[in-house]
């Protein structure tokens, strides 16, 4: 057993109501720049839908993901090194502007400078790209609340696998909003594609990343993805993706998409796992048993056995702390609510999500009955064909039993909860009927229904032991490496603060603050908070008479 950590994140699609507020707020942080202006690291779909880009989730067609040979062994859907090879220059497998949207602004000069006329300008919309004229066709959430629907449902991937009657009657059956980020897998599809190795697995918290030195615009990653969460920047020429927001993570903070959610949708949180039952979870002959095999990757983090594993892994005793606490591991594991976005890709996703009820309440309130009693919802689960199917399809790999299991849990909870808020007699069969107990569902609704922030967002922070790998590669001389021309390597001759060649590239306040106040840390000097007066302590050696002097190399002059 080899113990490793994952940050990850579960989404309760039931109270996300499409404002998109994450979208907005997660594209001013990181994708305000040029090049970048058709990329999302965070989307919010209205499913039925095509999604963002447009059928990304048709992998005859996008060949993303992984699949199994005669043999039983995983290969890339898009082909291996020889393929690649031969397509290097040349990639077939991508989408196009169209399938993703033409960026644009607009002639604004015409509004704000035109001279005073009888008719009233209008501002045209400007192409970002090319600067020319255009029509706008398509955007990121072009069909948000079924807008076109009468046009495009046909062309939705999940509805092609669902009988035409069925498909057909979606737009009175049911709707809902689905978020999306990129899943940092256990196992990247992107990162196996990547022919330059710049796309990396952080190993301390398990984040996806793109070394922009490294990255040669090849775009292998953008068809290797399933999820098409890879994008490139064509000012740069560079690959980007979704951080997860790593720098707010090491400092203890949410993601920028999590802090700004209006209905605190998302939880974040770590998830211990085997590492060394990833290539097998991922082989599982049967798709449909995928679910299971990625659950069975997760380690307890309560038990001793694992904590031993961990602690003999390097996994710091906080960050055992923080995976007990992580409400991750009680939607997936000991609740076994959340499920994973289409598990046929075998790249094994790590953010979750709960399926919403609120369609099939919906349907059960607008045909006049009681919407929040169990009997009644439990056989409207196993009725509707049509939102289930779907879900199935999204969740499942198309088995509709974890779906009609995790939407009855919750329903369960939905008339449980009222029954103790009204002062009613408790039923015990309603949470019997779904394999819990009372006291199970009752610990469940708190985070569920209104979970509070230090429950919600169970994240530790970066460590002073690991500062020095967590820190800018400006700090040190990035050719001092083993058999590099500074040849120092790790712990060389300009000391452990110089020359490590590292991948991350961001500076963790705590972790630089617990270092620089450590005693046992190698004497640093922070020229970002010098403000410019006199020299800070540690700058030059002692001088004679100061206190540190004699201790150093001017001891023996």
């Amino acid at each position: 057993m080899r113990v490793m950590a994952q940050m990850s994140m579960v989404m309760n699609l039931d109270k996300c109501i499409g404002c998109h507020t994450c979208s907005v707020t997660c594209k001013q942080a990181w994708t305000n720049r040029s090049g970048m202006e058709y990329v999302w690291f965070n989307n919010v779909e209205t499913r039925p839908g095509l999604g963002y880009p447009r059928t990304h989730e048709d992998q005859t067609k996008w060949r993303g993901g992984w699949e199994l040979t005669k043999r039983g062994r995983l290969k890339l859907r898009a082909g291996g090194r020889l393929r690649k090879l031969s397509q290097i220059f040349a990639n077939p497998v991508l989408p196009d502007i169209d399938d993703y949207y033409e960026p644009w602004t607009y002639d604004y000069d015409m509004l704000l400078n035109a001279p005073q006329g009888e008719h009233t300008p209008v501002a045209r919309p400007k192409s970002l790209i090319t600067g020319e004229n255009m029509q706008i066709k398509w955007s990121a959430n072009w069909d948000d609340n079924l807008g076109g629907s009468g046009e495009t449902m046909q062309d939705d991937p999940i509805l092609k696998k669902m009988e035409h009657e069925v498909a057909a009657e979606f737009e009175q059956a049911f709707m809902f909003y689905l978020p999306r980020i990129c899943e940092h897998c256990l196992n990247p599809a992107c990162v196996a594609s990547c022919p330059s190795g710049a796309m990396y697995k952080r190993e301390e918290d398990g984040i996806v990343l793109v070394d922009q030195d490294a990255c040669r615009g090849w775009r292998m990653c953008v068809t290797g993805c399933p999820y098409k969460k890879v994008y490139f920047n064509h000012k740069t020429g560079k690959a980007e993706k979704c951080t997860m927001c790593y720098p707010r993570l090491e400092v203890g903070q949410p993601t920028v998409c999590s802090e700004t959610c209006v209905g605190r949708l998302r939880y974040l949180g770590l998830v211990l796992y085997d590492a060394d039952k990833v290539l097998e979870a991922a082989s599982t002959p049967d798709e449909k048993d995928l679910l299971d095999a990625q659950r069975s990757v997760f380690l307890d983090p309560n038990d001793p056995a694992v904590i031993e594993a961990a602690r003999e892994s390097g996994i710091a005793e906080d960050w055992i702390t923080a995976a007990q606490n992580s409400p991750i591991w009680a939607l997936i594991t000991k609740y076994e609510i959340a499920l994973p976005l289409h598990p046929e890709y075998r790249t094994l996703p790590m953010v979750w999500y709960v399926p919403p009820l609120s369609p099939v309440v919906d349907v059960v309130s607008a045909s006049g009955n009681d919407g929040e009693d169990a009997p009644t919802l439990f056989h409207a689960i196993d009725k509707l064909r049509i939102p289930i199917g779907y879900l199935a399809e999204l969740f499942t790999a198309g088995d509709p039993e974890p779906v009609v299991s995790s939407l009855q849990r919750l329903a369960a909870m939905r008339a449980h909860m009222r029954n103790v808020n009204l002062g009613v007699e408790q039923d015990p069969m309603i949470a019997q009927a779904v394999g819990m107990d009372a006291t199970t569902i009752e610990g469940m609704e708190p985070l569920l229904a209104s979970a509070k922030y230090e429950d919600g967002y169970v994240i530790p922070t970066a460590h002073a032991e690991t500062a020095r790998e967590l820190e800018e590669l400006a700090s040190g001389c990035s050719l001092d490496v083993d058999g590099g021309p500074g040849m120092g390597g790790v712990g060389g001759p300009f000391g452990s603060s110089s020359g490590t060649p590292l991948r991350a590239t961001v500076e963790s306040f705590h972790a630089l603050k617990e270092r620089q106040t450590a005693d046992s840390s190698p004497a640093r000097v922070n020229l970002l908070n010098w403000g410019g007066g006199d020299a800070p302590r540690g700058l030059f050696p002692p001088r004679k008479g100061e206190e540190g002097y004699g201790d150093g190399p001017e001891a023996h002059r």
